[in-house]
């Protein structure tokens, strides 16, 4: 019975991390989308020539410099916890495994003792 239960809520916990993990890649996608691009747009149309001049040149240096690597940094921050949550899943799963592996030694042991 405590099996099932602990199962129950391991797959709960599973369904949890993974709506956590989900959430992360949309806003990821959002920082990409409606950050990133946007700026990298801008930089193209003032480079085009829309517009010129010392203003203009400062505009693109301080969005080349300061703004991209800073949503790229957000970006890389976004993707590490992802990775991290996966391994940290991944290193669950296979404690889980082991202990289960061993109650079933043990079970087989007590029960190999009591039958025989």
């Amino acid at each position: 019975m405590f099996g099932a239960i602990k199962r129950a809520l391991i797959r709960f916990a599973r369904k949890v991390v993974q709506g956590v993990m989900s959430q992360l890649m949309q806003q990821l996608n959002i920082v990409q989308e409606q950050a990133m691009a946007p700026m990298r747009q801008m930089i193209q149309q003032v480079m085009g020539g829309v517009w010129v001049g010392d203003g203009a040149n400062a505009f693109v240096e301080e969005v080349s410099s300061l703004m991209i690597p800073g949503v790229g940094k957000v970006a890389e921050h976004i993707t590490t916890m992802h990775k991290n949550i996966q391994h940290a899943c991944d290193v669950i799963d296979q404690a889980d495994a082991n202990v289960q592996s061993k109650v079933n030694g043990l079970a087989d042991i007590f029960g190999a003792i009591y039958s025989g």
